[in-house]
């Protein structure tokens, strides 16, 4: 009898990193291939179809499950010594981007793009680009909250956070806000005339 593929089961972060690093245009092609095999073992796909499907052996789909199974998504991007193109840079110096990435700002921007990275480091931005897909980094998508200048902003967010901490008994406490950056001026439709017995609306 035929053994079953070693069963491969994703937990939703990783599938979703993997079909990230399948479908990014940065992303080597036999990394892509790799993270396929991967999505379609853990999608219930026999060897045999897989193999078919994406034009490679069985060993090869098989060689993959094994890996991941028992190492992590991570060894996508591994490659065995002695093949495929050398790492030109070191871990420190991917390490030291990284950082860069994170903790510094260029001059006169809110935020580092692929290209002004490139020239500070001095590579090319396909490898920043390469790097950041590897570690998730979006440094145009960074979210921060803008806190009030107002000298008294303290003093009255306990009141408001007070307040919704601790109603007045028989009390409702709503919030009502405008929606961004609109202001609620005027109707945007006149108001229906009175009627007998009956009042305006």
């Amino acid at each position: 009898m035929r053994k079953s593929g070693i069963a491969i089961i994703l937990n939703p972060n990783d599938q979703e990193q993997l079909e990230r690093w399948a479908s990014a245009h940065g992303t080597p092609q036999q990394v892509a291939l790799r993270c396929r095999i991967i999505l379609g073992a853990a999608a219930g796909q026999q060897n045999k179809v897989m193999a078919a499907n994406l034009n490679v052996s069985r060993p090869t789909v098989n060689l993959w499950r094994k890996r991941v199974q028992a190492l992590g998504i991570g060894q996508v991007w591994e490659i065995a010594p002695g093949r495929g193109r050398k790492a030109r840079y070191g871990q420190a110096r991917r390490d030291a981007i990284i950082k860069a990435t994170l903790q510094t700002k260029p001059k006169g921007m809110t935020h580092w793009s692929c290209r002004t990275m490139a020239q500070e480091q001095k590579i090319s931005k396909a490898t920043i680009n390469r790097l950041w897909q590897m570690h998730n980094i979006k440094p145009h998508l960074s979210r921060t909250f803008k806190l009030s200048r107002d000298a008294k902003f303290l003093e009255k967010l306990t009141d408001v956070v007070g307040l919704y901490l601790n109603p007045p008994q028989k009390a409702v406490v709503l919030c009502l806000d405008e929606k961004s950056q609109i202001q609620a001026l005027d109707r945007t439709q006149p108001g229906l005339p009175s009627r007998k017995a009956g009042a305006g609306r």
